[in-house]
C-alpha cells in the first residue's frame, strides 16, 4: 500500500510538472510574446508615452465580466450603470479587478486586470451611462490564477491608468500639467494620448481619446529620482497629525515602518516654529524637500489646480530619497488649468479653502488645518523662496511664448480622433458639441496669459 501510495503520489507530481511544463513552453514559444513587449523588460518610453503620435489599444471582454463589473459597482455607488439615482457621497472601496484581453498593433496580452478607477468623476460617468469610463490596467495582475502570465508587462509597464479628459472639452489638461509640472522642475508621471476601443461584450466601440498616466511606484521613481528603494506613499492626509492609516504605502508594504513620514510630521508641527526658527526649518529639511514643495506650490498656484493638498487631502505621492528625504510628487492632474482666483482672498475662519478654484498667490485664505502650507508660507525666508520660484516658473515656462506651442501641437495631434469622421461619439465622449473642443484651445491659451500678468502683478505689488 505504502509504494503504491508513492508512485501515485510521484505520477501526480510528474503529471503536474509536465502540464506546467506545457504552459511555460505555450508561452516561451508563442509569436505573440517576446520579452521586451510582454516580459519584464526595461520599460520602453518610447513605445508606451510617444509625444508625436496617438496610440491605439483594444481591451476585449465577455457579457458576463460587464455585467460583473456593473454589480460591483452598483454595490460601490448605490446606482446601476446610467441610471442617475444619488448614491453615496464617496466610493470608499476600489473597484474589482477583470480579467481581459488586451490588443496593441499586433500583439495580444491575455488575462489582464482591468477596473474602474476614481471617485467623484467616476460617480457622475457612472450615473450618466456614458462608457467613457476612467480605469486602470495591471498586466500581472492574475499571475497568481494563471502562472503563464507572471511578470507579464506592457513593455516594461506593470500597471497603466487612463483618464477619460472628464470635464475637459479640451482633452489636454492632464497631460499638459504633468508635462509643466517637468518643464518646470518637479518629478512627475509620463503622459501620452491613446485611443481606446472596448467590446463590453457585444461588440468593440470606440470610447474615444484618452490620457494614459505613468503610474509613480512602477518605473517613474526610478527614472526620476535615480533609485527607488525608499518608501513610496500615496497619502490621503492634511499632515497636521499621523495616522498610519491615511499613508498607503506603494512599496516595502511587508516592513511595517513609518518612521520617516512621523519624523516629517513631528518636525513640521514641532514648536520650534515660534522659538527657534532656524532650527525648526533645518529638522523640518532633514526630513523632507521643502525647496523641492515650495516649487510645487508655486507651479500648482500658477496653474490653478484645486483638487489637491491646501484644498483636498489627496493627489500626492511622497518618496523617500536617501539623500533629498521625503519628496512630494502631483498625482490626477485633470482638474488643473481651470478658473482664476486673484491675488488674495479674504479669510473666512472654518471654510475651506480654494474650492473648485485653487489657492489665492497669497494663501491667506489657508488656515492650519493646511499645516504644510500655512507655516512655510508664514516663514519670511520659505516665503521668499515661494515667490522666487513663482517669478522663474513665470518667466521661463507659464508663459504663451513657451506653451502656446506646446498647447497647439497637442491640440492638432488629437484633433482628428476628437473631431470629424473618426471622432468621438455620444454616449462614448465628455464633449458636449465638436466646437467646444476647437474652440477649447484658446481658453487655454488666455488662461496662461491671465495668469501670467496676475502673477508679475502679485511679485510687483
Amino acid at each position: 500500500m505504502l509504494m503504491a501510495a508513492l508512485f501515485f503520489s510521484c505520477q501526480t507530481q510528474e503529471v503536474e510538472y509536465l502540464e506546467k511544463k506545457q504552459e511555460q513552453d505555450a508561452v516561451e514559444y508563442n509569436p505573440d510574446w517576446t520579452e521586451i513587449s510582454h516580459g519584464k523588460a526595461d520599460p520602453s518610453y518610447g513605445v508606451v508615452f510617444p509625444q508625436d503620435e496617438v496610440n491605439r489599444i483594444e481591451i476585449t471582454m465577455t457579457e458576463a465580466q460587464w455585467k460583473t463589473i456593473r454589480s460591483n459597482m452598483t454595490s460601490l455607488t448605490g446606482s446601476d450603470f446610467g441610471s442617475r439615482q444619488s448614491g453615496p457621497g464617496t466610493i470608499t472601496a476600489e473597484p474589482d479587478y477583470q480579467q481581459v484581453t488586451f490588443r496593441f498593433g499586433n500583439k495580444e496580452w491575455k488575462n489582464v486586470g482591468f477596473r474602474l478607477k476614481g471617485n467623484s468623476s467616476l460617480r457622475s460617468i457612472w450615473s450618466q451611462g456614458n462608457y467613457k469610463l476612467p480605469f486602470r490596467l495591471n498586466f500581472d495582475r492574475f499571475e497568481d490564477q494563471f502562472p503563464p502570465i507572471k511578470n507579464q508587462h506592457f513593455y516594461g509597464f506593470e500597471e497603466l491608468s487612463f483618464s477619460p479628459g472628464f470635464k475637459d472639452p479640451s482633452l489636454l489638461h492632464e497631460k499638459l500639467t504633468a508635462d509643466i509640472f517637468r518643464m518646470g522642475g518637479i518629478a512627475a508621471p509620463m503622459t501620452a494620448f491613446y485611443r481606446v476601443f472596448i467590446n463590453f461584450g457585444t461588440g468593440m466601440k470606440y470610447c474615444g481619446v484618452y490620457t494614459c498616466v505613468e503610474v509613480p511606484e512602477d518605473n517613474m521613481i526610478r527614472q526620476q529620482f535615480g533609485e527607488k528603494k525608499g518608501n513610496i506613499y500615496k497619502p490621503t492626509s492634511r499632515l497636521a497629525n499621523f495616522f498610519q492609516g491615511d499613508f498607503e504605502k506603494k512599496n516595502n508594504d511587508s516592513i511595517p515602518d513609518y518612521s520617516d513620514v512621523r519624523n516629517f510630521i513631528s518636525a513640521l508641527n514641532s514648536n520650534l516654529r515660534f522659538s527657534d526658527p532656524p532650527r525648526w526649518r533645518k529638522e523640518l529639511e532633514n526630513t523632507f524637500n521643502a525647496g523641492h514643495f515650495l516649487k510645487w506650490l508655486a507651479i500648482n498656484n500658477t496653474l490653478v489646480n484645486w483638487d489637491t493638498y491646501g484644498a483636498m487631502a489627496h493627489n500626492y505621492y511622497l518618496y523617500n530619497h536617501s539623500v533629498t528625504r521625503l519628496n512630494w510628487i502631483p498625482w490626477d492632474n485633470n482638474e488643473a488649468l481651470t478658473g482664476n482666483p486673484g491675488i488674495a482672498k479674504e479669510v473666512t475662519p472654518g471654510q475651506p479653502p480654494g474650492p473648485q478654484t485653487g489657492l489665492s498667490l497669497t494663501m491667506n485664505e489657508v488656515n492650519q488645518s493646511w499645516p504644510l502650507i500655512r507655516y512655510l508660507v508664514d516663514d519670511s525666508l520659505y516665503f521668499q523662496s515661494y515667490k522666487k520660484y513663482l517669478g522663474e516658473f513665470s518667466n521661463k515656462v507659464f508663459n504663451e511664448i513657451v506653451l502656446g506651442p506646446v498647447a497647439e501641437n497637442a491640440h492638432q495631434l488629437i484633433r482628428p480622433y476628437v473631431t470629424g469622421a473618426e471622432g468621438e461619439q455620444p454616449g462614448y465622449t465628455h464633449i458636449p458639441n465638436q466646437t467646444v473642443f476647437l474652440n477649447s484651445l484658446q481658453g487655454i491659451k488666455s488662461h496662461i496669459a491671465a495668469r501670467n500678468q496676475l502673477v508679475s502683478q502679485f511679485l510687483n505689488q
